[in-house]
C-alpha cells in the first residue's frame, strides 16, 4: 500500500506535464497589454493581419481600416521619438518608424503627407540630397511624440492596393517583428479559425516529386475528422499540411491562423507560430507552404513540419522535424490544433496507418537531382549557373531544354518556377555571335507571360545576370532608350510617363530652369511634381533626363508657364 501512495503523487504530476504540452506547445509572450494605442482615427477594424500568406513573403503587420478613405488621422501608438523616414515608389511607400522607450518600434506605412514640421524637414533632405527615394535617420531628439500625437495621414501609397494604415511593431534591437495582436488591440474575435482541407505527403520522397493526398474534412461535434475515416498511406513517413483561416467578430474576412500544432499519439511533434518574424526571413514563407501546388494555382497549403531546407522561422520541432513514422498494424492518432491569436481554437482528428507493401515512385527520367544544403552545379556548353548553400526547400529532379529563339539565339529552359529559390544565383551564357559592345547586353528570364530583364556582366566570353526564380533565359541586345511623354499639365501639378523596353527606369532627374526638382514615383507609375514654392509663377523650363540598366539615355526639354 505505501509503494502504491508512493507512486501515485509522481503518476499525477507525470500526467499533469503531459496535458500541459498537449494543450501548449509555445510559450506565453510577455507583451505589454495596453501599452499602444490604436493607430488611426477610423472605426477600429482590420483587413489583414500579421502572418497571412503573400507571394514569397508573410504579411508582417496588421492592415488597419481607414473606412475606404485616404487622409484619415494617423497617431503615435505611444510616446517616443521619429527615428526614421522612408519613401519609395513600393513596398511601404511613404513610412514612418518611431522607437519607443519600452524598446519596441512601430511602423505606419501607406501614409500620404507627414505632419507639417516633419514634411518640411523631409522635403528639405530630399533637396539636400536631390533624392526623392530616401531612406532616413533621425536624430533622436527632433522629432519627439507622445501617445496619441498626429504623425500623418493615411493614404494608399507604395504597394497598397487600397486605402489603409499598415501598422508593425518591432524589437527595436533585433528589428524582428511581432504580431500586433497579441499586445491587446480592442479587436473582438470569439470566432474560431476555419479549416478549409488537410493534405498529407509521402515523406520518403521530395515534396515536389509528388501531389499530396487530398483529405476531405466533416466536422462532427466540433472537431474536424477525415469524411472517409481511417488514412491509409503506401509509405510509413508522413507530414502533413493544412488550408486554415482566421475570422473576426464581425468580420467575413478569411484572415491568417496564428498557430497549429500536430500530435502523435498525444505528443507534440512539431508546429509553427506567427510571431518574431526577421524581414530576412519572411521568404521562408515559401518552404511553408506547398509552392509548386500554390504556383500553379493551387490553394495554400501550410506545411505542419519543415522542409529540409528550411533553416529558419516559425517552427517548433522534435528531432525528426515533425516527420511522422507509420510503424504495425496500430493507427497512429493525430491530432492538429489550429489556434487564432486571441486563443480560440479548432481541432483535427483522424487516425492513420501505412499500408505495405511500400512503393517508391518510379521515374523514367535521369534528370540531375538538387538538393537543399549542398552548392547545386548545372553546366552545358553555353550555359551553366549554380545555387548557393542555402537556396533550396527540398530536393528536385532539375529540368533542363534549349529552345530556338523567335529573332535568333537561343532560350535556355531551366526547370520552372513551381520550385522556389531562396538566395539569387548567378546564370551565365556564352555568347554564339561576336558582339561589339557588351554594356548593352540584357539576360532576360520568362515564364508565364511575366518576364525579367537583368544587365549582363561580361567575363571571357561569357555573360552572367542574378536571378531568383527558374525559367527560360536569354541573351538580348539593348540599344533602344526610355521614352519620356508628358500624361498631364495642370494648375496642381505635372505628370510624365517613362516606358522602356526593359521596363527598367535606372535613373530619374528634373531639372526646373538649371535646379534639381522633387518628383515622386508612387507605384513606379508615373513621375509626379506638385507645384510648390520650387516653381513660382511665370515661364520656365524644364529638362527631364532619364536612364536605364544598360546606360542608354534620353533628354527632353519642356516649356511651360506657371
Amino acid at each position: 500500500m505505501k509503494k502504491v501512495l508512493h507512486s501515485f503523487p509522481f503518476l499525477y504530476i507525470l500526467f499533469c506535464l503531459n496535458t500541459a504540452g498537449y494543450t501548449q506547445y509555445f510559450n506565453d509572450k510577455n507583451y505589454p497589454h495596453n501599452y499602444f494605442q490604436w493607430p488611426v482615427g477610423a472605426t477600429i477594424g482590420i483587413a489583414a493581419n500579421f502572418g497571412e500568406l503573400r507571394p514569397n513573403h508573410y504579411h508582417m503587420g496588421l492592415d488597419a481600416r481607414t473606412e475606404r478613405k485616404e487622409n484619415m488621422p494617423v497617431y503615435a501608438g505611444a510616446e517616443g521619438y521619429i527615428a526614421k523616414v522612408k519613401i519609395e515608389p513600393s513596398g511601404f511607400g511613404r513610412c514612418i518608424y518611431i522607437n519607443h522607450p519600452n524598446g519596441l518600434t512601430t511602423l505606419y506605412a501607406h501614409l500620404n503627407d507627414f505632419y507639417p514640421a516633419l514634411e518640411k524637414y523631409i522635403k528639405e533632405q530630399q533637396y539636400k540630397l536631390q533624392q526623392w527615394k530616401v531612406f532616413l535617420d533621425i536624430p533622436p531628439g527632433l522629432f519627439p511624440v507622445s501617445k496619441g500625437s498626429f504623425i500623418a495621414y493615411s493614404g494608399n501609397t507604395g504597394g497598397s492596393q487600397g486605402p489603409h494604415l499598415h501598422f508593425e511593431i518591432r524589437d527595436t534591437k533585433t528589428d524582428k517583428v511581432l504580431n500586433p495582436l497579441l499586445f491587446n488591440f480592442p479587436i473582438s474575435d470569439i470566432t474560431p479559425p476555419d479549416i478549409i482541407r488537410l493534405a498529407v505527403y509521402d515523406r520518403c520522397i521530395s515534396t515536389y516529386e509528388q501531389s499530396p493526398k487530398m483529405i476531405v474534412l466533416k466536422k462532427l461535434n466540433g472537431v474536424y475528422q477525415p469524411v472517409a475515416g481511417l488514412i491509409s498511406m503506401n509509405t510509413d513517413k508522413v507530414s502533413f499540411a493544412i488550408t486554415a483561416y482566421d475570422r473576426y467578430t464581425g468580420s467575413t474576412n478569411q484572415n491568417g491562423i496564428f498557430s497549429a500544432v500536430i500530435y502523435n499519439n498525444e505528443v507534440p511533434v512539431s508546429g509553427f507560430e506567427m510571431d518574431s518574424i526577421s524581414y530576412d526571413d519572411t521568404r521562408y514563407l515559401n518552404a511553408h507552404i506547398d509552392y509548386k501546388l500554390r504556383s500553379r494555382g493551387g490553394p495554400y497549403l501550410q506545411h505542419l513540419s519543415n522542409l529540409p531546407g528550411h533553416l529558419n522561422g516559425i517552427y517548433k520541432t522534435d528531432n525528426d522535424k515533425g516527420v511522422i513514422s507509420l510503424q504495425g498494424d496500430t493507427p497512429n492518432e493525430v491530432k492538429i490544433v489550429v489556434s487564432d491569436a486571441a486563443g480560440n481554437k479548432s481541432t483535427i482528428q483522424l487516425k492513420i496507418k501505412a499500408t505495405a507493401p511500400f512503393t517508391t515512385p518510379v521515374t523514367k527520367t535521369f534528370n540531375q537531382m538538387f538538393h537543399p544544403g549542398f552548392i547545386n552545379v548545372f553546366e552545358k556548353n553555353n550555359v551553366r549557373f549554380y545555387l548557393p548553400e542555402k537556396s533550396l526547400y527540398d530536393s528536385f529532379r532539375f529540368k533542363y531544354n534549349e529552345i530556338p529563339g523567335v529573332t535568333g539565339g537561343t532560350i535556355y529552359q531551366l526547370h520552372d518556377p513551381s520550385v522556389p529559390v531562396h538566395n539569387y544565383f548567378p546564370v551565365s551564357i556564352r555568347a554564339n555571335y561576336l558582339m561589339a559592345d557588351t554594356s548593352r547586353i540584357i539576360m532576360k528570364r520568362s515564364f508565364g507571360g511575366k518576364d525579367d530583364y537583368v544587365k549582363a556582366t561580361y567575363n571571357d566570353g561569357w555573360f552572367t545576370g542574378r536571378f531568383r526564380e527558374f525559367g527560360n533565359f536569354m541573351l538580348m541586345v539593348d540599344t533602344t532608350a526610355p521614352v519620356i511623354s508628358a500624361i498631364s499639365k495642370s494648375t496642381t501639378r505635372l505628370a510624365f510617363s517613362i516606358v522602356d523596353n526593359t521596363e527598367i527606369i535606372k535613373n530619374f532627374t528634373a531639372f526646373l530652369d538649371g535646379k534639381w526638382l522633387r518628383f515622386s514615383n508612387d507605384k513606379g507609375r508615373t513621375f509626379i511634381y506638385s507645384f510648390d514654392e520650387y516653381c513660382p509663377a511665370g515661364p520656365h523650363e524644364l529638362k527631364i533626363n532619364v536612364e536605364d540598366q544598360v546606360g542608354n539615355k534620353r533628354e527632353k526639354l519642356f516649356q511651360f508657364t506657371r
